[in-house]
């Protein structure tokens, strides 16, 4: 368990340094990519549910992205399966209310539901990419620094980093309690759901409890209700930005208007 949640303390800390890699995409202003991840989430999403080909199409922006970034598309497609059991709860009722046919497979007959049902799929796995690639390449502070930037409330992309902070104030007091657990146990594995409640209390308590102390520390520093600009977010739109949002943009709208298969 303590590896696990190390792992994750990892991974929240490296979306705070991820901005400073040496490649094209993680140069580019945070503005351009999150006004390219809003178009594509926008084209994506309206994509009707009964176009399965035209979906499969805007697989191209997370591969490509991906390539350009550096990352390796597996893990980007591991980390987005978390989405798969809330999608796939919400299209299960397609399944069984659009019955008709749509298309037929050889003997095979595809009904409607189902086609909504894998569109559904298809739309959150590569919704979750864009995002996980938006916040890989740009790093967290830098990602809120680029909202504000944009006209975003300043209280609202506060409490963003505040969030993204809190929960790796949440897992190392998490680990603290299972180093606790297992130094009184003596080998022992399962513990009674009372146990389990206790525990989850004494978590939330030592975290508000340091959460205090944090926040009268940042009051004694000066801190105002707004989070300073770090030197590292601090960044210049150059003619690379506008290429970046214009070329993709171009390249998104294209897909969802002017269909390759329907030229072909």
């Amino acid at each position: 368990m303590r590896e696990r949640l190390t792992r994750a303390i990892d991974r929240l800390e490296a979306a705070e340094r991820t901005d400073r890699s040496p490649t094209l995409l993680h140069r580019l202003d945070g503005r351009s990519k999150l006004l390219v991840t809003l178009v594509y989430l926008i084209a994506l999403l309206s994509v009707p549910l009964t176009q399965l080909s035209d979906t499969l199409l805007f697989a191209v922006y997370p591969l490509l992205t991906a390539s350009i970034g550096g990352f390796r598309y597996g893990p980007i497609l591991r980390r987005s399966l978390i989405v798969v059991p809330f999608v796939a709860f919400i299209g299960l009722f397609d399944i069984f209310q659009e019955r008709e046919t749509l298309f037929r497979i050889g003997p095979l007959a595809v009904s409607v539901g189902w086609t909504m049902f894998a569109v559904l799929l298809l739309r959150g796995l590569l919704s979750v990419q864009a995002l996980l690639l938006l916040i890989d390449s740009t790093g967290y502070p830098r990602l809120c620094r680029s909202l504000q930037q944009l006209g975003v409330s300043e209280a609202f992309t506060t409490q963003l980093l505040f969030v993204h902070r809190y929960l790796c104030l949440l897992l190392r007091e998490s680990i603290a309690l299972s180093m606790a657990i297992d130094a009184r146990s003596f080998g022992r594995r399962n513990y009674p759901l009372r146990i389990w409640g206790t525990l989850i209390c004494q978590l939330l308590l030592r975290t508000f409890d340091r959460a205090e102390r944090i926040g009268r520390a940042m009051t004694a520093r000066g801190f105002t209700g707004r989070m300073p600009a770090l030197p590292y977010t601090r960044t210049r739109w150059r003619t690379a930005d506008t290429l970046y949002a214009v070329g993709w943009s171009a390249v998104i709208v294209g897909l969802r208007f002017v269909s390759p298969e329907r030229l072909l």
